[in-house]
């Protein structure tokens, strides 16, 4: 473990001569603040009416009046950045604010930022940027950009009957980058300053210097209203316990001077020692939650929140907080945790860290998909070179990085990296597929006319195929509808890369039967389509392979006759011959060369 030495600085600021209330209730009287303030003594009513009758301002909605139970305050921008504050309070109360860009409370304006929600969740926060217990909290708003100049009204109001006061602490960048300039402390003119939230192991000096004083006389309320301090009587008081502190100064020539501030402490936390941990590298969140109790030891997570970093500057910041789902990426990762206070964020312990091993998955890259052609299918498979410090299990059992398998199937490696304080597992899944060259075995044709037919292609076995007709476009399916008359080409391809089969087909059309019966209907048999063909042919034969007649392009068709005698009802046969797209004479196939004469 590292240690760091923290020192935590308070600046106080002060000005001249006037004192002020620490809660005011009318917005004339708005208690000027340029850093935190320690809980207060709480609200009771609302002196004017700031509003002058309406009850509606931005998102405040009253029901005769928007205020209730009001405070006012105004602060002064100093820097550039973004600005967010925290008004804490009692679980069981309700409060609400309303932020207003200006220092006229005769002009208010619309509210930039507010809040009117009921405190139904039991939050203990309201107010703008980020819930400082690191929950999604609807009840704050968008954080705020600022420059410097800018003035502020900011109206806390309580809407219930539980009023038992609240603090505010100021978040953002504005206050990373400028810690001790954000806000302009020259709005402050009370001698003591403004109302002072301290961690309850820094020292607090009030410091009442005066030109022409006299005596100083110190007074303490911690709770039972002023009591002189004994013994001090210097210009400067050093403070020991949180309350309502006064001076009067006694001066050389005019009437005392007296002012009054609050100083209040927060508990310290201390960050306890945490345990390193060990993780693989496989993109797993280490949900760092469970740190939180180790950085805590016994301290309250309701007093106390547990932030992560990457460095130690950003713990000092409370910047850029790491996920509690934390991925480690890293073989080695050292992480720096800080743990706030709830009731006042600068009081903080950032001095430990904890490192992350994180231990590197063994790295496969053999291919997942693997596909075989032929008849008698074997391949080897898996991760080419092994590493002594894996040990390998495939899902068939075996324990070797390589394996040969003669299956189609799913075969999955499960490599482990025995080497570190825990085992971290990479699984990698290969698919074996086994392929045969796709066979055509018969090809229908189904002919109505010209513009209407259809194609089927059937094959000897089944597989991952695509079909195609001339140059057109493969597809899935090897069915192919309305083809234009003439030659076709059938191709069939196994996608995976394992041959294909062709064929050539023709695509004509020709009546089942004919009846030749002198009714000029159905009296000629003759072939569609068959001036998409060079050089058509039919030729028709009987059952004993007996020529009976040839039928060209321009031909009517066969009328049932031959050498002028009418044959009897019964099948014949016929052949289409063409010459091919090379030149060739060929017989057409995949023809259903067969029809009927009835009479």
């Amino acid at each position: 473990m590292i240690k760091y030495g923290i020192s935590i600085l308070l600046i106080c600021f002060f000005s001249i001569f006037t004192c002020f209330a620490q809660v005011s209730a009318d917005c004339a009287n708005a208690v000027p603040i340029c850093y935190n303030t320690p809980v207060n003594g709480g609200t009771d009513g609302y002196g004017i009416d700031d509003f002058n009758g309406t009850f509606i301002s931005g998102c405040i909605i009253g029901s005769s009046t928007i205020e209730t139970n009001s405070a006012w305050y105004k602060f002064k921008i100093g820097e550039i950045g973004q600005l967010g504050f925290n008004i804490g309070f009692d679980t069981s109360e309700d409060w609400d604010f309303a932020l207003y860009k200006t220092n006229d409370c005769s002009a208010l304006g619309d509210p930039v930022r507010c809040n009117y929600f009921d405190n139904d969740d039991g939050s203990s926060f309201i107010g703008v940027g980020e819930d400082p217990t690191g929950i999604d909290n609807i009840q704050y708003d968008d954080w705020l950009d600022v420059e410097p100049g800018e003035e502020y009204l900011l109206m806390i109001n309580n809407f219930s009957n539980n009023n038992t006061g609240f603090s505010i602490q100021f978040s953002g960048n504005i206050f990373v980058e400028f810690p001790n300039s954000a806000l302009d402390c020259n709005i402050i003119d009370n001698l003591l300053g403004p109302p002072i939230i301290a961690c309850d192991n820094d020292t607090v000096v009030l410091d009442a210097t005066t030109v022409d004083a006299k005596n100083y006389q110190w007074e303490l309320d911690a709770g039972a209203g002023y009591q002189r301090i004994p013994g001090e009587n210097d210009p400067e008081l050093s403070i020991a316990v949180s309350g309502m502190y006064r001076v009067i100064i006694v001066r050389n020539s005019g009437n005392p001077l007296t002012s009054e501030t609050q100083v209040a402490y927060a508990p310290s936390p201390e960050t306890f020692s945490l345990e390193d941990e060990t993780a693989c590298l496989d993109g797993t969140a280490i949900d760092l939650n469970v740190k939180d109790a180790e950085a805590l030891g016994g301290q309250s997570p309701m007093e106390f929140r547990v932030s992560y970093h990457e460095s130690f500057e950003d713990a000092i910041d409370g910047a850029n907080a790491l996920s509690k789902e934390f991925i480690p990426t890293e073989v080695l990762e050292t992480i720096y945790v800080r743990t706030t206070s709830i009731e006042n964020s600068i009081c903080f312990d950032a001095s430990e860290t904890f490192d992350i091993n994180g231990i590197e998955l063994p790295v496969l890259d053999f291919e997942t998909e693997v596909f075989i052609c032929g008849d008698e299918p074997i391949v080897t498979i898996g991760q080419r070179i092994p590493d002594n410090d894996f040990t390998y299990e495939w899902s068939s059992g075996q324990t070797s990085s390589l394996i040969t398998v003669a299956e189609p199937g799913v075969y999955t490696l499960s490599v482990t990296n025995i080497g570190g304080l825990i085992q971290c597992i990479t699984v990698r899944s290969v698919t074996v597929v086994f392929s045969s060259p796709p066979v055509i075995s018969d090809i229908t044709i189904e002919y109505e006319n010209d513009a209407s037919n259809v194609v089927n292609v059937f094959l000897e076995e089944s597989g991952d195929f695509e079909f195609q007709v001339d140059n057109d476009a493969p597809q899935s399916s090897g069915v192919f509808n309305n083809l234009f008359p003439g030659e076709h080409t059938i191709t069939v391809r196994d996608i995976n890369g394992c041959g294909s089969d062709t064929r050539d087909i023709v695509v004509v059309g020709f009546p089942k039967f004919f009846t030749p019966n002198g009714d000029n209907v159905n009296d000629v048999w003759k072939v569609d389509g068959l001036s998409a063909l060079d050089n058509p042919v039919i030729t028709i034969y009987d059952r004993y392979g007996k020529l009976l007649h040839q039928i060209f392009e321009n031909s009517s068709g066969w009328n049932g006759s031959f050498n002028g005698t009418l044959l009897p009802e019964s099948d014949y046969w016929f052949k289409l011959s063409y010459t091919n797209s090379l030149g060739e004479d060929t017989d057409a196939s995949y023809i259903n060369n067969h029809f009927t004469l009835k009479r």
